[in-house]
């Protein structure tokens, strides 16, 4: 009869214990990821946040600089402010050119509204009666037709220096006249003297410090 062997292997595997700490170890590492990834999904964001608020910045730094390279400095007002700086509000008297066309006068007004820096502007007059009431108006809010574009959010404040024609920077809060005989109230500043640039700081939610910019007025 033939006799058959039999031969035995040694089978080993995980026990039990085993797999509890590597499910354990692996739900860590996945614990740890998702924090991570949570970390640099936020840290994105934040960035693409911060990215589009400072491209919306130059966009309207953009649009200041051409309303200042076209103020009216050069031109005579007949004694008229030519610029009115407040705490929350920029006003300027600038030369609209267009094709064909005289030119005419044009009031623009940047204001920080509930933390909106906004861009108003009146149409284009050669008459200067005209332009006083424009003028008054948009100072006043009071002429509902002239509707104001919304350029940036989150604008916590605004200040503003000027540089006049003597060389001497001043903080101002009233309105400028280009006119050596101005008017009372108007800006403070020796015979001939004109503004010639303006610093303009705005100061940005959650963020330290302020975007600054500086303009020539009447560059053009």
């Amino acid at each position: 009869m033939a006799k058959y062997k039999t031969t035995y292997h040694n089978q080993t595997g995980f026990t039990l214990i085993e797999l509890l700490v590597a499910v354990s170890i692996l739900a860590i590492v996945a614990v740890l990821g998702s924090h991570g990834l949570d970390s640099i999904v936020r840290a994105r964001a934040t960035l693409n946040r911060d990215l589009e608020q400072t491209r919306g910045m130059q966009l309207s730094f953009a649009q200041l600089q051409s309303d200042c390279e076209h103020a009216a400095v050069n031109t005579d007002l007949n004694g008229r402010a030519v610029l009115a700086i407040e705490p929350t509000r920029l006003t300027i008297v600038r030369s609209v050119m267009a094709d064909n066309q005289p030119t005419g006068l044009q009031v623009i007004s940047y204001r920080i509204n509930n933390g909106v820096l906004q861009r108003s502007e009146s149409p284009a007059t050669r008459d200067l009666r005209q332009l006083d009431k424009y003028y008054r108006t948009i100072l006043g809010d009071t002429d509902k037709t002239i509707q104001a574009v919304n350029l940036q959010t989150g604008i916590t404040g605004m200040a503003i220096q000027t540089w006049f024609s003597d060389g001497q920077q001043r903080v101002i809060n009233g309105e400028i006249s280009i006119s050596p005989t101005a008017q009372p109230g108007a800006a403070p500043g020796p015979p001939q003297s004109v503004p010639t640039g303006l610093q303009v700081a705005l100061q940005i939610q959650g963020r330290e410090g302020s975007m600054v910019k500086n303009f020539l007025l009447g560059a053009i």
